[in-house]
């Protein structure tokens, strides 16, 4: 399975919403520990997460222009955590989206260019799509001491 993840303003990553992301690297091109993907870190709860699970159509149809307009787009929102997304070899997308509050899910979910990358969606880029909008009340993380 592919990933990616997205940082709000000021992160250390790209950002954003429902993207293509990267292809599976092979063992030999997998990248070093200190550029590995890693999960957006756990904030303190409550917050909200957006989980968008897609299946795509054929081809991009300006999907890839699209989605990183909207990951830029997405960190401007006052509550936006971060994000992250995952597409499996068998065209499963996954992306979960974390916001502060209710208020923010509903700013990003209205703004009107997001709005029509939506309708576009539904017309052009989506076979089927379930979105969830899910209150988290417990949150952790873990990683792994690196070696210097």
């Amino acid at each position: 399975m592919s990933d990616h993840r997205v940082a709000p303003v000021g992160g250390a990553s790209p950002g954003g919403t429902p993207a293509a992301p990267a292809p599976v690297p092979s063992p030999a091109s997998a990248p070093s520990p200190a550029s590995a993907p890693t999960p957006t870190p756990a904030h303190e709860p409550p917050y909200y997460s957006v989980i968008f699970t897609s299946v795509r159509t054929e081809g991009d149809n300006g999907y890839g222009e699209t989605a990183e307009r909207m990951e830029e787009l997405v960190k401007e929102i006052p509550g936006f955590l971060g994000a992250d997304m995952a597409r499996t070899p068998g065209g499963l997308g996954i992306t979960v989206a974390y916001f502060r509050d209710l208020d923010a899910v509903e700013e990003w979910r209205s703004h009107l260019e997001h709005r029509a990358a939506q309708q576009y969606g539904r017309a052009h880029w989506y076979e089927s799509y379930t979105l969830h909008v899910a209150k988290v009340e417990r949150s952790h993380s873990f990683e792994r001491a690196r070696e210097r």
